[in-house]
């Protein structure tokens, strides 16, 4: 892309007043970005207000310090990685975000200079798996995530969330995991975050680290200019390139009001799957997925629950784990599948709290345990 076609999706992404439906019909009147600019103001009035042609054919500022900055990011990546701005008319677009009833114009992305190169589309939409979440969920609710997402991934699905504290940062984790342990070179990228600030506003703060590990291993995505802050509006709006980007929807835990069953709404509109894990009837972060499952979505208990909804999808592998012990099962069987205080645990299996807190760790070290806030335990089967 030349240095003029890059300012002209810029400035139509970013004239006050136009938006992006009619970025589109402009786009679909004058054939290209630049042709927009160039077209005599007769041509345009059947699309536009005054006002809107008067801001669309102003450079205004904001716009050409827009332009020079992300002209500057796009050739400072970092070594081994690339800077890349994707349009509406680039064959790299993702074409299921593509047919979706509202596609962005352009897309801001970074990622491994090998993805960018080879063969294999950039975005593996037909092997991608959106998986977002409540962003204060149960420790049951991590884990969940991470191990799904991780046996999701080493099956050659792409994991895509929204790099969210909570669940999207489980998902992305178990992604990454899954490509140390040699998930195969060509099944395309781990992981993708979508992001509702600039690329080069990293939020929140403290997945930055997180970030910069997605890069290596996958795609950062934004269709925010450079220096985006983190509005609220942002979000739910990036929601829907979330589930356009996928084949479907996984909602690991979700309250009845939250932006996951936004998403799990827009990939119902966008004709995707919608997957929902159960949880306890007393959990609110449960609240969100029962809905869904009442609605029609899929429950997922395993990672095998997904794929064989996915069409042309391998098998998931059963992960292996160390057979419980007479001990574990009595005391597993006894913990039952909701939070529990150790003073019930005492009722229930008639050993003392010296006993019982051995024991409990030992299941915790063998991954059997999750240990939660204020003293409870919740089991978590792995063997």
């Amino acid at each position: 892309m030349d240095q003029d076609e890059l300012s002209a999706w810029l400035r139509l992404a970013q004239t006050p007043g136009i938006s992006r439906a009619l970025a589109r019909r402009l786009l679909a009147l004058c054939g290209s970005a630049p042709a927009v600019f160039t077209q005599p103001s007769t041509a345009l009035r059947s699309v536009l207000e005054p006002a809107q042609m008067a801001a669309l054919l102003t450079l205004a500022p904001a716009q050409r310090d827009a332009i020079q900055a992300c002209t500057q990011w796009l050739q400072s990546a970092p070594e081994g990685l690339v800077h890349a701005l994707i349009t509406l008319g680039d064959a790299r677009y993702p074409a299921g975000l593509l047919a979706t009833e509202d596609p962005p114009l352009l897309l801001h992305v970074a990622g491994a200079a090998r993805a960018f190169e080879g063969a294999a589309p950039l975005f593996p939409e037909q092997r991608a798996l959106a998986v977002v979440g409540s962003r204060h969920p149960s420790a049951q609710g991590l884990i969940d995530a991470q191990r799904l997402a991780h046996e999701l991934c080493a099956a050659g699905l792409c994991i895509v969330s929204g790099m969210a504290l909570g669940i999207d940062g489980a998902a992305h984790e178990g992604a990454l995991q899954a490509a140390q342990a040699g998930r195969a070179a060509d099944a395309g990228p781990a992981t993708i975050a979508v992001w509702g600030t600039g690329l080069d506003q990293p939020y929140p703060r403290r997945h930055a680290a997180l970030a910069q590990r997605i890069a290596r291993a996958g795609l950062l995505v934004s269709e925010y200019p450079l220096g985006a802050p983190p509005l609220p509006a942002h979000f739910p709006q990036r929601n829907r390139i979330i589930s356009g980007l996928a084949q479907g929807t996984l909602v690991v835990e979700a309250a009845l009001a939250s932006g996951s069953l936004i998403t799990a709404r827009l990939a119902l509109e966008q004709g995707r799957e919608v997957f929902a894990i159960p949880g306890s009837i007393h959990a609110p972060q449960s609240r969100g997925c029962h809905a869904l499952l009442r609605q029609g979505a899929k429950l997922v208990e395993t990672a095998q629950d997904v794929l064989e909804e996915l069409q042309g999808l391998p098998k998931a592998a059963a992960p292996a784990g160390p057979r419980a012990t007479a001990m574990e099962r009595e005391l597993l069987a006894a913990l039952g599948f909701d939070p529990l205080g150790l003073d019930e645990l005492v009722a229930r299996t008639g050993w003392s709290a010296a006993q019982l807190q051995a024991a409990l760790l030992e299941l915790e070290l063998a991954g059997r345990v999750a240990r939660l806030a204020g003293g409870l335990f919740q089991r978590v089967e792995r063997g």
